[in-house]
């Protein structure tokens, strides 16, 4: 009986030393690997990326930062593994162990795509196609999606699960969920709309029945503007698709449009010459587009003599566009002195069919 009890504690003496080994011949495992991941970190990826920079497209250096940190983590889950491996583990967790090794796999693939489907690489393929930047946005969104979405069905699948009931039954709670967010929907298909008719783009300053200002986000939902407030107005798609859109940005030329007045007491001489010379200063300035200039003697006002201007200045940008309205307005304000011709101002005249009567004694006891 003792001999058996001693074999029996013997045996368990061994199988624990025995674990004991295990565990830690797989921490040393785990703890190479560690040192495996700061290796690569420090030194290995340093000189990948040192090799791809002297190659002729930026894309090898794209994809290798794209999958930078999942194959950080993927030394990480490769150590995990091994050093369980290691372990006497029963035919079962051998099953469960492989498929995290698996699973860990699926997610660090995923998680590199979707680094490398982010707005800059579509914005290098659009500047190189002369894409739009709202449309490569509005791809790169698309994919994240997509690869997503794809991720998730192989997750579950791999998980055990029926795919294809998962996808009918998505199929019935879709259409239920579609009658539900229709107006989701339609902000969605309005996004669509946007991005193929381009009305307008990323960094455009545009003017709608509800909205002014810069564009500074397209997404499937809403557009973003900011306002000359510096307020930040989110816009749904569907309600900006059915809206008259303004893309002041588009212009090629500003127009500059206003009559100007002079006094009924000008000499017409004079009125001709202050026309002729405000059209030769317009038709030989330098910031002023030569292709459609008016200036005429338009009309008799009501209290004074009227004449039209109508140009266009060369730049588009607003404070350059004021800058130069503001030299127009003080050249012709220096014709009209030179000419000693003076700016009407409204006025009234009124006449009497009978001449008012002097009453001075009236006078003296009001004033009294």
């Amino acid at each position: 009986m003792r001999e058996t009890v001693a074999l029996g504690v013997t045996g368990a003496v061994t199988a624990l030393e025995t674990l004991g080994w295990d565990i830690a011949v797989a921490a040393a495992i785990f703890l190479a690997f560690l040192l495996l991941r700061k290796l690569f970190t420090r030194f290995v990826f340093k000189i990948i990326l040192r090799l791809a920079s002297k190659t002729k497209t930026e894309v090898d250096d794209h994809i290798l930062r794209a999958f930078e940190s999942p194959f950080r983590a993927l030394v990480v889950i490769v150590g995990i593994y091994a050093s369980l491996a290691y372990l006497p583990l029963t035919a079962h967790q051998d099953l469960l162990l492989v498929k995290f090794l698996r699973l860990g796999l699926i997610v660090l693939t995923t998680w590199g795509l979707y680094n490398l489907a982010d707005n800059y690489s579509f914005e290098t393929i659009g500047r190189k196609f002369a894409f739009d930047r709202t449309l490569t946005s509005f791809l790169a969104k698309i994919l994240r999606f997509v690869i997503i979405a794809l991720a998730v069905s192989v997750i579950v699948q791999e998980l055990g699960y029926n795919i294809n009931g998962l996808i009918a039954g998505l199929g019935l709670g879709g259409l239920a969920f579609a009658l539900a967010a229709k107006d989701t929907l339609a902000n969605i298909f309005g996004g669509v709309i946007i991005i193929v008719d381009k009305p307008f783009s990323v960094g455009d300053w545009i003017y709608t029945p509800s909205v002014e200002g810069t564009v500074e986000e397209v997404s499937l939902r809403s557009t973003k503007v900011r306002t000359f407030a510096n307020a930040l107005v989110t816009v749904p798609n569907s309600e900006l698709v059915n809206q008259p859109i303004t893309n002041w940005s588009r212009m090629k030329k500003r127009r500059i449009t206003f009559h100007l007045g002079v006094t009924y007491t000008t000499p017409q001489d004079k009125l001709k010459k202050c026309v002729q010379a405000i059209r030769s200063m317009l038709e030989t300035h330098p910031d002023i587009h030569q292709e459609t200039i008016f200036v005429r003697f338009d009309r008799f006002g009501d209290s004074s003599l009227d004449i039209f201007l109508y140009f266009f200045t060369n730049t588009t940008v607003w404070s350059e566009y004021l800058a130069v309205k503001e030299e127009i307005n003080f050249k012709i304000l220096e014709i009209l002195e030179r000419e000693g011709v003076s700016v009407a101002f409204p006025s009234r005249s009124i006449y009497f069919e009978t001449p008012l009567q002097y009453d001075s004694g009236h006078r003296n006891d009001t004033s009294s």
